[in-house]
């Protein structure tokens, strides 16, 4: 189990992994906290927008849209790989998932098919969305690919799990397809091996 880090050390591992980051507003405060605990975290999620456009794909994760306020994410990672900081706290990215997939990520083991959707995920995982049209077609530039390495394996890196501890929002919820365009198994082996 482990505490959230504070939004200045989570800032602070981003930077040291040489991410570019831009800071969102008042991006420290701006959370769903409200609505339930954040923490303890146990993970990384990753995500695709289904937007083009970064300016306003980070307009989105950062105010949500009425069925669904923001932030949708901690972080937006846009095609040219810089980290938009757009909420720190509990944030509207995970929604309900498998139980037995929260274990194996605790456990840092191989995940199950996620077949129900039972457990809390905003509560347990910090969140990045990425933006990607997510039909398979639009490309993920490799500056973008390698920011998504670079954060999670910071996150990792901060709180000690191994590359098992990211997960696809696919890999969570039934139903769910993103990140679409990349396997998580790859980029686990991209952050697998930063880490070391």
């Amino acid at each position: 189990m482990a505490p959230p880090m504070s939004a200045s050390s989570f800032l602070a591992a981003l930077e040291h992994e040489g991410l570019t980051v831009v800071e969102v507003g008042d991006w420290r405060h701006h959370n769903r906290n409200h609505k339930g605990a954040w923490g303890p975290v146990h993970g990384v999620m990753i995500h695709h927008t289904v937007t083009s456009g970064s300016a306003r794909t980070v307009e989105l994760c950062r105010n949500g849209h009425p069925d669904l306020p923001g932030p949708l994410c901690h972080g937006v990672i846009t095609k040219d790989g810089r980290v938009h900081l757009v909420g720190y706290g509990r944030a509207n990215h995970a929604g309900l998932g498998d139980d037995d997939v929260l274990r194996a990520v605790i456990a840092e083991k191989a995940l199950p098919h996620d077949n129900e959707a039972n457990t809390d995920g905003n509560r347990h995982f910090y969140g990045f969305e990425c933006e990607n049209l997510g039909d398979g077609d639009d490309p993920w530039p490799a500056a973008q690919l390698e920011a998504i390495e670079k954060a999670a394996a910071a996150i990792c890196r901060h709180h000690g799990w191994t590359e098992r501890s990211v997960i696809g929002h696919l890999e969570w919820q039934p139903g769910k397809v993103d990140p679409k365009g990349f396997t998580m198994a790859a980029m686990r082996g991209r952050i697998r091996d930063r880490l070391k």
